[in-house]
């Protein structure tokens, strides 16, 4: 019987129909988890997609711009970024930070010691205020966890020049020093939040909305001259230098207005790159430092005499033998002047001379009227840290103590507050409140003295500039001006030094209008010259000249203004 061959068609058919049931019930569970993921599940999904790529990101504001009196700026803010991490991402791929080895702007070895000690975290900033593409050799790497964020950063166009009134922010921009200081509240921005979608590297590929918009700071309009502050600036340094002094201060003000047009001092520093700075380079000193104002304080002194109705500018006075003395106490001049009147004595700065006028005055006369100039008191612009200085108060005065006070001892002042005092007569004895920003309207002021004694006083300022004068070297070519020398002797130890000065000078100018202010001082120079008419008048010249001629202020064609020709120095 022959073997018969097994019919295996019907077992393929079998199996086929098999294989397409399970391909078919197969196609059905993928079409129906697909419906289930899209329809059913798709909000879930969707929730946890976005917890996962969708990230709050915060909107960063600018600072305020701080500018001169023209706009011109003096801060501004410079968008930056700033590098940080997610240590716990970070840490799930610390195999990738190889990839920064040798690093030029974050390497390895510093990645780890960010990262390590803050592993439970999931925010430290690893490098702050980098140059975009200081920031793109980092981000490149694309090391899983390292993030970008944009921050802004504090740059100083005038540097040094104006450092010490705009002052400086910190890596925070916040105010620290200065006007950055003191209008920190109106030149902070107010950083925003808005959401995001980054992709799996960190990057952020799209903005999906604003939550919160930044709102930028406001500006702040200083009443500077940016070109009478550059000014400034190099007159003062070239004369510190000059002297091998220990620092020095010049302000310059409209005393029409009370704005300050120019305020510098020495030792300086750099805002944009403070490394090494010293606490003492940092101090405003025009604002901070008191000082003994010596004879620049006979100016007042003259006002309360010729308020009182004691004196005229001819009126004759015996300095005879050049001594005098008031309790126990010698008071000299530089030399026997004899009998002169009150101009002679005043630009000869006669301490004989004032020393009997005060004393001729009821006691409290001239400290009140002292206090009425702005003296002893802080000026109230909006500078932190500013100084009242001192100004005596006392129900009796002894002689003596009445005597060195009207020549400028026993009382002290800062640079600012002296400006101040001589705008009252620049301004027809009117003193006005001060400001270091741009005024709009002319503020009310107080009248301190009359406009007839502010008049005699800006001629008797004028003769001090004489040929019989102190301060033959504060005139300036082709203008009348005026002012008063002063050197002081400093306080040492608790006593007077022999040795160690402040060189003082105060003027107005023009006379024949007058309306500006500058006031030079110098710290202890160390030179052979120390006295104010040599120190401190030719800094006045020069800076007073370069404000009146970059105001445009017409020179004077008077006759007996000075043209040029000598100018050999006074004392005082």
């Amino acid at each position: 019987m022959r073997n018969r061959k097994p019919d295996n068609s019907a077992s393929l058919r079998r199996r086929y129909r098999f294989m397409m049931a399970a391909w078919g019930v197969l196609a059905v569970c993928v079409l129906w988890r697909a419906y289930d993921l899209h329809i059913y599940q798709h909000e879930f999904l969707a929730r946890q997609g976005d917890m996962r790529n969708l990230r709050i990101e915060p909107l960063a504001a600018h600072r305020g711009v701080i500018t001169d009196r023209e706009d011109r700026p003096l801060a501004v803010s410079t968008p930056v970024t700033t590098l940080w991490a997610n240590p716990r991402e970070a840490l799930e791929s610390r195999e990738s930070w190889t990839r920064l080895q040798n690093n030029p702007v974050l390497d390895s070895k510093q990645l780890a010691q960010r990262i390590l000690p803050n592993g439970q975290r999931e925010f430290v900033y690893l490098a702050r205020h980098l140059a975009p593409e200081q920031a793109q050799q980092v981000l490149e790497k694309r090391i899983p966890g390292i993030y970008s964020l944009t921050e802004y950063r504090r740059y100083y166009p005038a540097a040094e020049v104006a450092s010490h009134l705009v002052g400086f922010t910190n890596i925070d921009d916040v105010g620290q020093e200065g006007i950055e200081l003191s209008f920190e509240e109106q030149l902070r921005g107010h950083s925003g939040r808005k959401r995001v979608v980054r992709d799996l590297l960190g990057r952020v590929i799209q903005d999906i909305e604003i939550i919160d918009a930044a709102r930028p700071g406001g500006n702040v309009r200083l009443s500077i001259d940016l070109r009478l502050q550059y000014l400034a600036y190099r007159e003062l340094l070239t004369a510190v230098n000059r002297h091998h002094a220990t620092g020095g201060s010049v302000v310059v003000m409209d005393a029409w207005t009370g704005e300050i047009l120019a305020m510098v001092n020495q030792p300086g520093y750099n805002p944009n790159s403070r490394a090494g700075l010293t606490a003492a380079a940092l101090r405003n000193r025009s604002v901070t430092d008191v000082f003994e104002p010596g004879s620049t304080i006979k100016t007042m002194t003259m006002a309360a005499a010729l308020e009182a109705g004691m004196v005229t500018p001819r009126t004759i006075i015996d300095t005879r033998p050049g001594t005098m003395r008031v309790a126990g106490k010698t008071i000299r001049d530089h030399r026997n002047y004899g009998v002169i009147d009150i101009t002679t004595a005043f630009s000869r700065s006669s301490n004989v001379a004032t020393t009997q006028l005060a004393l001729k005055m009821e006691p409290q006369y001239l400290q009140t009227l002292l206090d009425g100039f702005g003296l002893g008191r802080a000026t109230g612009i909006p500078f932190p840290g500013e100084s009242d200085g001192v100004l005596p108060i006392r129900t009796r005065w002894r002689d003596i103590e009445q005597a060195t006070l009207s020549y400028g001892y026993g009382l002290s002042v800062t640079a600012v507050q002296l400006a101040q005092a001589y705008a009252v007569v620049a301004n027809g004895g009117v003193r006005l409140p001060l400001s270091l920003t741009r005024v709009d309207s002319v503020p009310q002021g107080e009248r301190v003295i009359s406009q007839e004694t502010a008049t005699i006083l800006s001629n008797l300022l004028g003769a001090v500039l004489g040929e019989e004068g102190t301060a033959r070297q504060a005139r300036v070519e082709g203008y009348a001006v005026g002012g008063k020398t002063g050197t002081v002797h400093k306080i040492v130890n608790g006593a007077y030094a022999d040795d160690r000065y402040m060189s003082l000078f105060a003027g107005i100018g023009p006379l024949s209008e007058p309306r500006y202010v500058t006031v030079v001082v110098i710290d202890d120079p160390a030179g052979k010259a120390y006295y104010g008419g040599e120190v401190a008048a030719p800094v006045f010249s020069r800076v007073m000249g370069g404000v009146l001629r970059a105001l445009n202020v017409a020179p004077d064609n008077a006759p007996g203004v000075w043209a040029g020709g000598s100018s050999a120095g006074g004392r005082s």
